[in-house]
């Protein structure tokens, strides 16, 4: 009889807990036991505390698993590091709720359930296309519930004024609006804008707009090849993507802070993009939709609607921007197996749809986003289920790769190929690091 190593059996006993605790959560997903203990359960993220708090009081009412579970709200701009100095020192928690973008980064810390135990194929008709980027070449990194897409902001007054009676469909008729929507004062300086695009520093959610584009066209920020591997291609090569998808997209982007362009409607001298939008002092604003409340606590009185992300005219496919949002379990947690089921059972049809509705945003379930809407939730609805995502390798850093392209060409120090390249090849660089 073969013997083993100390090692080898806590190793083995390891292995044999998650996968006992994958076909669990597994069934939990489609409904299953309640039989099972979990133990205490410290999940962090930087959502809302108090919708958490009142959903699983909620919840555990109905599930007594539930009683012992524990979410911390952390703060967005510290998360990060955060995180990673709690890990390191092994007093991390048990469950973290990762954005998509993060995943890459994050991935590594967290525990793979294998596709033996949560099978892709079941995965993707679960959830949300925009959830691929939580989808590693070995199995599931985070169990997606709530997907935050991007929506159209319109100042109703402004747009009236200028003679719009509705926000456009399509991205070409920005041009008008950026034209007779901005006003000038006798200086020509821009007191109000009609279109907050064209620069990154003040441009609030500049990456994912650009990306917006990028996609729309054809385009691809980063994508895997047939091996898996992740690759930049924002330089589009054979079979990769729409060539020239990126080029026709940072053009039509940055044009809108070029001062001889008739549309010409905005630059880095102006306010932050959600701020002006919120003053009254913006017509139309690319944000997400868990910003209304926000945009409404700012300025209480500001007449403004939601519809939309702009489209290309003429396209078949309609396609959106999301952040899409899911839990992952660390490594380092002493409690994987409770853990993991915790986020399956959060993530359930119900849960996710609970908590979701408590978080003012779409659940990442495709059968909860089926149930019938009505008005802006229908709106929002329909905007989440055509989401799309990319997996980014570093949000930090790809911010600056975004960052130094667009003022780049901005500024007239690179023309729009070049930026791209060097973009491009920032990117591979971070990918290969």
């Amino acid at each position: 009889m073969k013997s083993f190593s100390i090692f080898q059996i806590v190793i083995l006993a390891s292995f044999a807990a998650l996968a006992v605790a994958g076909v669990l959560i597994f069934a939990f997903l489609v409904g299953g036991s309640r039989d099972a203990t979990v133990g205490e359960v410290e999940i962090w993220g930087t959502l809302s505390e108090s919708a958490y708090t009142t959903v699983m009081r909620q919840l555990a009412e109905e599930d007594s698993r539930l009683r012992q579970v524990r979410y911390v709200q952390k703060n967005a701009d510290t998360f990060d590091r955060e995180l990673l100095d709690a890990l390191a020192s092994g007093q991390g928690p048990d469950i973290v709720v990762l954005r998509h973008d993060y995943i890459l980064k994050d991935g590594s810390k967290m525990v793979t359930i294998p596709f033996e135990s949560f099978p892709k194929e079941q995965f993707e008709s679960t959830f949300v296309d925009a959830a691929y980027p939580f989808l590693s070449t070995e199995g599931v990194v985070g169990v997606p519930f709530a997907i935050d897409p991007m929506v159209l902001y319109w100042n109703k007054d402004m747009l009236g004024t200028a003679g719009f009676a509705k926000p456009p469909q399509y991205w070409d008729e920005m041009f008008a609006i950026g034209s007779q929507a901005t006003r000038r004062d006798p200086t020509n300086s821009i007191e109000k804008s009609g279109v907050a695009l064209g620069e990154y520093t003040n441009v609030t959610h500049a990456k994912d707009i650009l990306s917006l584009l990028i996609i729309q066209a054809g385009g691809r920020v980063t994508s895997r090849d047939a091996s898996g591997t992740l690759r930049p291609t924002l330089v589009a090569k054979v079979g990769e993507g729409t060539q020239g998808a990126s080029e026709s997209a940072l053009r039509f982007f940055t044009d809108f802070a070029n001062p001889v362009k008739t549309h010409y409607s905005w630059n880095r001298a102006l306010q932050e993009s959600r701020q002006a939008f919120a003053a009254g002092d913006l017509a139309l604003y690319l944000g997400y939709a868990s910003e209304e409340p926000t945009i409404r606590r700012i300025n209480p009185n500001l007449n403004f609607g939601i519809s939309a992300t702009p489209q290309i005219r003429d396209e078949d496919v309609s396609m959106n921007m999301a952040r899409v949002y899911g839990y992952a379990i660390p490594r380092a947690s002493d409690n994987q197996q409770g853990a993991l089921t915790i986020a399956y059972l959060l993530a359930g049809k119900e849960q996710s749809a609970l908590i979701t509705q408590a978080l003012g945003i779409p659940a990442a379930r495709r059968d909860v986003l089926a149930e019938p809407k009505t008005g802006n939730e229908q709106l929002i609805i329909k905007q989440a289920i055509i989401g799309r995502t990319w997996v980014d390798p570093d949000p930090g850093r790809t911010d600056e790769i975004f960052r130094d392209m667009i003022q780049g060409v901005t500024s007239g120090a690179a023309k729009i190929t070049e930026a791209l390249q060097r973009a491009d090849r920032a990117m591979g660089d971070i990918i290969n690091d």
